[in-house]
């Protein structure tokens, strides 16, 4: 049938093998070329992947907050007071607990609190008056009670730098000083006790029971504070600090009791304070927040005839403003 149908087209039998040859290479091609091309018309018209929208990228967990940041907030500290408190060397030990203190504070206390920060660097403080009326023992000198008027005041102001700097957390390392004012109104109650006379002398007051007195003093203080959310406007937050490092401290003295007298004696100067604080912070507005926790502070101060180691403890709720 192929010689034949080449003879037709007046091919020899050498030239038909060749044709028959590049025939078959024709056909396959054009089969290839088929098979290859039918996705593509098929596919309809061409996909541009450049055009694609690529996948948003995952977000950093550490973002750093805007460069300048300032808070304005009062403080309502609730602080109970305890321990030692003296006065011309005349110590009592006033017991006033937190759930008390409004029944024997004498004036309204007084209380603001400052924080700026600027890029990671940091300049806060605040401050604070307290005058608690209180009846106090008087151990180890007199069997008798005393009526003390414990004011007590501080002004702290601090430089921090933020090590951890991120809008969901932050860690901060700060140094500065605090100052502390001290002052008590003392009566003592006579109740007929023959070392109240010697108690005079030793005083300087003759016909009178009753006397006062105040100082105040500046300590270097360092601590550490931070802050982290734990979900959506709610942060945990804390510091701590530790002041004093004695140096304000030189010679004290106390009036003590000596079997049947009383007596002016030496004891060790110091001048020591610790800070502790936390609780739980809510951004309630883009403008607004609200602290609830807990602040205690430590005074181990003696120095000439004063005594100072007191503890304010109490719940502390503070609200206020951020720009």
């Amino acid at each position: 049938m192929d010689n034949l149908f080449f003879s037709n087209l007046r091919i020899g039998v050498g030239k038909n093998r060749r044709v028959k040859t590049k025939l078959h290479l024709l056909a396959r091609a054009v089969f290839t070329t088929i098979i290859l091309s039918t996705p593509v018309v098929f596919a309809g018209p061409e996909y541009d992947i450049s055009k694609e929208t690529p996948p948003p990228q995952p977000q950093p967990w550490c973002e750093t907050p805007k460069t300048l940041e300032i808070r304005i907030g009062v403080p309502g500290w609730m602080a109970g007071v305890s321990g030692n408190s003296g006065v011309k060397g005349i110590v009592t030990s006033p017991d006033v607990s937190f759930d008390q203190i409004l029944t024997h504070l004498t004036h309204i206390p007084l209380s603001l609190s400052v924080d700026v920060r600027y890029q990671r660097w940091e300049f806060f403080g605040d401050g604070l008056y307290l005058d608690v009326g209180a009846s106090a023992t008087l151990p180890g000198l007199l069997f008798t009670n005393a009526h003390v008027h414990l004011q007590t005041g501080l002004a702290e102001g601090f430089v921090g730098y933020r090590v951890i700097n991120c809008d969901k957390a932050s860690l901060s390392l700060f140094a500065g000083a605090r100052y502390s004012y001290q002052g008590g109104d003392l009566s003592i109650f006579n109740n007929g006790d023959a070392r109240l006379v010697r108690l005079r002398q030793l005083l300087g007051i003759r016909n009178r029971l009753d006397f006062s007195d105040s100082t105040a003093w500046v300590d270097p203080v360092l601590g550490a504070r931070g802050k982290v959310k734990i979900w959506r406007a709610t942060s945990l937050y804390a510091e701590a600090d530790v002041g004093g490092f004695d140096a304000n401290s030189g010679s004290a003295f106390q009036i003590e009791r000596e079997g049947r007298t009383i007596a002016r004696e030496s004891v060790e100067s110091s001048d020591w304070s610790y800070q502790i604080q936390g609780g739980l912070e809510f951004q309630i507005s883009r403008w607004f927040w609200l602290q609830v926790g807990w602040r205690y502070l430590k005074y181990d101060y003696n120095q000439g005839g004063f005594t100072n180691k007191t503890a304010l403890s109490g719940p502390q709720l503070m609200a206020g403003v951020n720009f």
